[in-house]
């Protein structure tokens, strides 16, 4: 959904004059009830309080709807993060949200980071057991992805690539490994199928992390694409030893990691029996 498609009998200007007009009456409405009494301001030609300086007075009528600003502030910034993840939940992306934000898609995913993403539909139908080799069925998988990566930007292009190409029902971000760790180890999180995970992280690494999933007998089976800017040989194989089920190299080439997402063994991600966890 772009911007254009918010449809409205008014101008952006007419909106912006609007909503001026309503958070000032807003301010002075609450001032006046929060503090017990109308609050003076130069404008409208308040006289002070008897005894008070006139001066004084328009001060402190300044200040206290300043208060209230403040507070409407922080309202208007949870309010927003509260639109924002139930947009996300319903099909929309960093893109569409930063659009109707008006920043860029870096801008609006800076300032709410860690949204959940959904697909649209948020998710397909697992075929019939005697249709699962087929090609066309093997593309129809979507996934619960956890996406360990620090870059704002990376992470970025993953997520749309995976919402696009409708291969993922949820989307949670971890920022390095201790982070996924403390994610994956809490029971109150579901249990994601695919774990994407670069391995320049600070904290703990991709490699530590590897090791780590490589160990613990309840995380050892979900699946791990690595994406990484080395492509030496002794990375390609360290990952492939510890755990990793496919190894794709950055500069992102989105066809590649797309191509290796849905590689992973069907039967392994919908068939399986997953360990208990403790």
């Amino acid at each position: 959904m772009r911007r254009n498609d918010l449809s409205s009998q008014f101008s952006e200007e007419d909106i912006d004059r609007m909503s001026s007009l309503a958070v000032d009456d807003l301010a002075h409405r609450l001032a006046d009830e929060i503090f017990d009494r109308p609050v003076p301001d130069p404008g409208d030609g308040s006289p002070a309080s008897d005894g008070e300086d006139l001066s004084e007075a328009t001060a402190a009528g300044s200040l206290a709807r300043l208060r209230i600003l403040m507070h409407l502030n922080r309202a208007v910034e949870r309010q927003a993060r509260t639109e924002a993840e139930q947009a996300a939940r319903a099909g929309a992306g960093y893109p569409q949200l930063g659009d109707a934000w008006y920043i860029s898609r870096q801008g609006a995913r800076r300032r709410w980071p860690g949204l959940v993403f959904t697909a649209t539909p948020p998710a397909r139908p697992i075929p019939p057991q005697e249709s699962r080799n087929d090609p066309v069925n093997s593309l129809s998988h979507t996934y619960d992805v956890l996406l360990v990566e620090d870059d704002p930007a990376d992470a970025l292009l993953i997520e749309e690539a995976l919402l696009e190409h409708g291969m993922a029902r949820s989307i949670n971000q971890a920022e390095d490994g201790v982070a996924a760790l403390e994610y994956l180890r809490d029971t109150a999180n579901p249990r994601p199928d695919l774990i994407v995970l670069d391995l320049n992280m600070p904290r703990m690494n991709g490699r530590e992390l590897l090791t780590v999933l490589k160990d613990d007998a309840d995380l050892l089976t979900i699946p791990v694409v690595v994406l990484t800017t080395s492509g030496a040989p002794d990375d390609v194989r360290s990952a492939y030893l510890q755990h990793a089920n496919a190894y794709v190299i950055k500069p992102l080439n989105l066809d590649e990691f797309i191509q290796a997402v849905r590689s992973i063994d069907a039967f392994f991600l919908e068939t399986a029996v997953k360990p208990p966890r403790r």
